[in-house]
């Protein structure tokens, strides 16, 4: 199995396939400077933010491919789905196992974080990959929130503290901010937008 197929990512995206062209602004500089990957060498984190559908979790993932292909151990996983395989794994004792499987990977993605609030459980379980993870490994975090606004998700604000100071200040921080490009994609909005245009060349 290669380390594509062993990452789990949802989609083939690649940096070459990204729609420069798309309508939303971020530091496009520092970008190109994470795919050149010495963040990874460096063990430093990175954090892609902003509203949904404007590329986060498509260059969180080509991030991943390009590691991938540079030779290291990558895993994608929701944050939603990394935490319910952390809750299910007590049920028969493959706890230490499961967290194993997060910790050693030389890039983690963790994708869509902080969608939903987390119980106390949960909060422990997210510090302890973080900390862990800290300076030890590179982990990439996508979310529609802003890092001021994780520290409520957390049921504990003195852990939510602690793994957030680790993680922000070990990464690169880049904020996406513009329309959704996939609703733009999407075929119902593009027959909508043909019919329009029809209407108005018949005007």
């Amino acid at each position: 199995m290669t380390r594509l197929s062993r990452a789990g990512f949802e989609e083939e995206q690649t940096l070459e396939g990204f729609n420069w062209d798309a309508p939303v602004t971020f530091d496009r500089h520092r970008v190109r400077d994470l795919f050149s990957l010495g963040f990874i060498q460096r063990r430093e984190d990175a954090i892609f933010l902003g509203p949904a559908g404007v590329g986060k979790t498509f260059l969180a993932s080509a991030l991943g491919h390009t590691a991938c292909r540079a030779g290291n151990n990558v895993l994608f996983l929701r944050a939603d789905k990394m935490l319910k395989l952390v809750h299910q794994s007590r049920a028969d004792n493959s706890t230490e196992k499961v967290m194993r499987s997060f910790l050693t990977p030389d890039v983690l993605i963790i994708d869509d974080f902080g969608l939903r609030r987390l119980d106390a459980q949960q909060s422990s379980d997210f510090y302890e990959i973080i900390i862990e993870r800290h300076r030890r490994s590179t982990t990439i975090v996508t979310s529609n929130r802003t890092i001021e606004e994780w520290v409520p998700l957390f049921a504990d604000p003195i852990l939510a503290q602690s793994a957030l100071d680790r993680l922000a200040h070990n990464s690169h921080q880049v904020v996406i901010e513009g329309e959704s490009y996939r609703r733009k994609l999407s075929p119902t909005l593009a027959a909508s937008q043909d019919y329009q245009k029809e209407i108005c060349e018949k005007s």
